[in-house]
């Protein structure tokens, strides 16, 4: 098949932004449908292009060189286009068994999930994409209805690895392996397996080549360690009111500084606390220092002095002192990012 960089037309990459960049769905989808019409791998279309694509996109709101709308829009244009090729991969009649693809409950990015399914369909496998934010009911439904063999989730945000978790137990307490994969589960596979899952992947290929070798049944996740599973469901079912505390004591979203800002330290607000919770939930502190840095790098490209992300750390400590093992996790490992 043709290589995407042998196209004799403009370099495909470049053409997908100037699209994205343009706000233009058509050019978009009519690049997919060249690409696929010149022999271009599908998989390879929608990794190095689209979500590749995708991920400057988030870099230049991180920059604040884009707006929120302007990354919605560059979605909504990616999503379109990884539904094309996928419509092109399902011509083929699948020659594997099931597989069931989902996003954890409260992860509303669906695009990796997609571009998963859209790899898994193109190396023959059944697969059924159950979407954004799926329920943990819902996949319990799809368990017991398809008997699939395997289960896929991506996660992105550290927020839905409590949901992740749930998803794991779900699927191996009925003898299903399931591999995870996503931003939140981090670079290698230390907190898929604190979380029971059968299998990490690193991306669209990664989760082919696991998914192939996985074994045919497994064994119900073992239970977390008790004192941080007590902990972190605290946490998380305190999160809105520790919120609450944080956002009337931090000077970034107290007034001071302004709307816009408060808007801006109220996600800071939330992904922290994600932070300390997936460091519970899984034995692993690097979320906190990670995003640490990336409060850090998203004040300064806002302008807005480093003292502010350095005064979030002690505020932290003391909105956390009802719960130890967090406050000790972000006290010790926050100011690692910065």
């Amino acid at each position: 098949m043709r290589e995407l960089d042998e196209a004799p037309h403009e370099d495909p990459r470049h053409a997908y932004e100037k699209a994205l960049t343009s706000d233009d769905a058509g050019a978009a989808r009519a690049l997919m449908e060249r690409l696929l019409a010149e022999g271009a791998d599908p998989v390879a279309i929608l990794t190095d292009i689209v979500a590749a694509s995708q991920r400057e996109v988030g870099a230049r709101w991180q920059r604040g060189e884009w707006t929120v709308a302007e990354e919605h829009a560059a979605t909504a244009i990616a999503v379109a286009a990884t539904k094309a090729v996928t419509r092109h991969v399902r011509r083929t009649t699948p020659t594997r068994g099931r597989v069931l693809v989902a996003c954890a409950e409260r992860e509303w990015h669906a695009l990796p999930a997609m571009i998963i399914d859209c790899a898994l369909s193109a190396a023959g496998w059944d697969s059924i994409l159950l979407g954004a934010a799926t329920s943990p009911v819902r996949l319990n439904q799809y368990l017991h209805d398809h008997g699939p063999e395997a289960v896929a989730v991506s996660c992105s945000v550290l927020g839905s690895l409590p949901a992740t978790r749930r998803f794991i137990e779900a699927s191996t307490a009925v003898g299903v392996p399931i591999v995870v994969g996503g931003p939140a589960l981090g670079y290698d596979d230390i907190r898929a397996k604190a979380l029971g899952a059968t299998a990490w992947a690193a991306d669209a290929h990664g989760a082919v080549r696991a998914i192939s070798s996985l074994p045919a049944v497994v064994a119900p996740a073992p239970p977390l360690p008790a004192a941080a599973a007590v902990e972190q469901a605290d946490l998380e079912h305190d999160h809105r009111n520790i919120v609450t505390a944080l956002r009337a004591s931090w000077s970034l979203t107290s007034g001071r500084f302004g709307a816009d800002s408060s808007a801006l330290g109220d996600d800071v607000l939330n992904q922290l606390l994600h932070a300390a919770s997936a460091a519970l939930l899984t034995g692993d502190s690097r979320p906190v220092p990670e995003t640490a840095a990336w409060i850090a790098d998203l004040m300064s490209t806002r302008g807005i002095d480093v003292a502010v992300v350095r005064e979030l750390h002690a505020r932290a400590v003391e909105a956390l002192s009802d719960y130890p093992l967090a406050r000790d996790i972000v006290d010790t490992h926050f100011p690692g990012g910065l």
